[in-house]
């Protein structure tokens, strides 16, 4: 598998400096091999690409400084040089690249436009993959810290498709286990209230809290062998789908299903595969008891595992001694499953970093079994969401909602930002921007961290129109929407790019370009942290030059050229706000 040579500036640079490096000596110099050796500069003033020789000096057994000044020397002299590059300057063992700012922006700005570069093929032979994420539990409630692997997960599906993988998108809801039994043996024996008419699903969270919370109190007392009891039988129930509370657990979990359906329509999240826990339980148990059966799995005081130890990975328990199946007994059963009935080759788990030894144990236990992908597997893991007093628990019911943070978000941007157009806009385009809006601060603030870092949720924060947020991305996009409304009620003549030199104009040049190799990074790297920093780049870039390089009062040629460098980055944060699943509003 590969990335193409897709950027054209890299491109053109390495099947350039290929014949001269070749000319020195350098007989097996490849231009595929030059182009991954282009990286941005610190700082502009040093030029915009720069080249490291050090593996070509130690190949031709020269000091790396004075084969860079031999090849400045060379190259800057050579008529075949690129149009758009205006020197090639020699920094220690660096070879510096200087973009002529207006001659560029008029190759790579009308390409923008047009839709053609963001066409660009991008990698071939990349392997068919499975990316499961949002594994939310039936009879809980889906609370500001599942957005995290929603958002993760829908970004990499978006990034991925973008870059040219066939991709699988699939969910694994936990509809069974002792959290439902909890939540049923609640609502059958102590709950008063009548179930509400709307939102069901987040309704049956605040019983299973409820559930939990008697259940710990109750620890230690009389009532605690007969609670016990209770919640055996109805998981047994459940396990033999008949009995009262199995026809219960089938009318609370469509409840529980509707709430997921629900918020993935909002958040505009589509899945190719639904896997249920409850739709592996049982075969997953007879995976397991015929490889004891082959002697693979071992018993232990009356439970079933794998026996891992040597690997410095302990015991994988696989049965519990009463029969029933744990997460890892499903996960191996569902691999099998994937890979087999998809054809896929490569699976990515978006699971939180508590499940790190769960996936280490569960891949290392397909090792053993002879499952030929057990190495095609991947857990992406990623930390918390908590809030600024700490940690959230379904719990201990100390959670944002996500159907109440939503609301009151919406209800936050229609009093701070769009009230003023209340006797300008309809009712339904002050709603649907405020919803976008929504939908904007929340993916945004949960993709620009990496995943490895933890996320302190901030209502406030994310909603600011100027700062790192995505409404300062969507109001930059709206802004030049603004602009071009303005400006197109004009009759505007040609671009004249060559007008382009001011220092705001060479930068957002320069970071256009870049769009494509970003996104391929943020994809390798499984980050979307890595676009959604350099989409911020590019808003500050464009509100730069808007501040300093006037539009609308320009000279003929130039009004036409910065608008159309407006137009181009408008385009660019467009795009990559749909590869992080966030609308972008015309009007704000």
């Amino acid at each position: 598998m590969a990335y193409l040579m897709h950027d054209q500036i890299r491109s053109e640079l390495s099947q350039w400096l290929t014949p001269t490096l070749r000319s020195l000596g350098a007989s097996e110099a490849e231009a595929s091999q030059l182009y991954s050796g282009f990286a941005s500069t610190p700082d502009t003033k040093m030029g915009q690409l720069a080249f490291a020789l050090f593996p070509w000096a130690k190949l031709l057994k020269q000091n790396p400084a004075q084969l860079s000044g031999t090849l400045a020397k060379t190259l800057e002299s050579d008529p075949g040089k690129p149009k758009w590059l205006k020197e090639v300057r020699a920094v220690g063992p660096y070879l510096n690249f200087f973009y002529d700012p207006g001659a560029l922006a008029s190759v790579i700005v009308p390409q923008i436009l047009s839709g053609e570069f963001f066409k660009k093929k991008l990698s071939q032979n990349m392997p068919k993959t499975m990316i499961e994420f949002s594994q939310p539990n039936t009879h809980k409630e889906m609370h500001v810290g599942h957005m995290r692997n929603l958002c993760l997960g829908d970004a990499l599906i978006r990034l991925h498709r973008y870059c040219g993988f066939d991709i699988v998108a699939s969910t694994f809801p936990g509809d069974v286990g002792t959290h439902v039994a909890k939540c049923l043996w609640f609502y059958k024996n102590f709950n008063t209230e009548k179930p509400p008419l709307e939102r069901k699903g987040a309704w049956l969270g605040t019983l299973y809290s409820k559930a939990h919370n008697k259940l710990e109190d109750e620890r230690g007392s009389d009532k605690e062998e007969s609670n016990r009891k209770q919640l055996t039988e109805i998981l047994a129930q459940l396990e033999k789908k008949e009995g009262e509370y199995f026809e219960l657990w089938k009318e609370t979990r469509q409840w529980s299903i509707d709430l997921m359906n629900e918020v993935y329509k909002w958040a505009d999240v589509k899945f190719d595969a639904w896997y249920w826990e409850s739709e592996v339980d049982s075969d997953s148990v007879k995976l397991v008891r015929e490889w004891q059966k082959k002697g693979l799995f071992v018993e232990d005081q009356g439970a079933v595992g794998a026996d891992l130890k040597e690997y410095g990975l302990g015991f994988c328990l696989l049965l519990k001694t009463d029969g029933n199946g744990l997460y890892a007994t499903k996960d191996i059963e569902l691999a099998r499953r994937k890979f087999q009935e998809r054809g896929i080759e490569k699976s990515v788990y978006v699971v939180d970093l508590r499940q790190s030894h769960h996936f280490k144990q569960v891949f290392k236990v397909l090792e053993l079994m002879g499952f030929e992908h057990a190495k095609d597997c991947f857990h992406l893991q990623y930390d918390f969401v908590e809030l600024p007093d700490g940690a959230m628990s379904s719990r201990k019911g100390n959670i944002v909602p996500l159907q109440a943070l939503v609301d009151n978000m919406v209800a936050m941007i229609k009093k701070e930002h769009l009230h003023r157009y209340e006797n300008e806009w309809s009712a339904d385009e002050i709603e649907q921007t405020a919803q976008d809006v929504a939908r904007g601060a929340i993916k945004y603030g949960m993709t620009r961290i990496d995943p490895t870092k933890k996320i302190v949720f901030a209502m406030d924060e994310w909603l600011k129109l100027d700062g790192e947020s995505g409404p300062y991305l969507q109001y930059t996009y709206a802004r030049i929407q603004s602009l071009s409304r303005k400006l197109n009620q004009e009759k505007l003549g040609a671009a004249d790019y060559s007008s382009l030199t001011q220092p705001q104009e060479a930068e957002l040049i320069r970071l256009l370009p870049q769009f494509n190799t970003i996104v391929t990074q943020a994809c390798e790297q499984y980050r979307p942290s890595v676009l959604t920093a350099y989409l911020y780049d590019v808003a500050k870039g464009f509100n730069a030059f808007y501040s300093e390089c006037p539009v609308a009062s320009a000279p003929s040629g130039q009004k036409e050229a910065r608008l159309s460098l407006a137009l181009a980055a408008a385009e660019v944060i467009n795009v990559g706000l749909k590869l992080l699943g966030i609308p972008s509003p015309s009007k704000m």
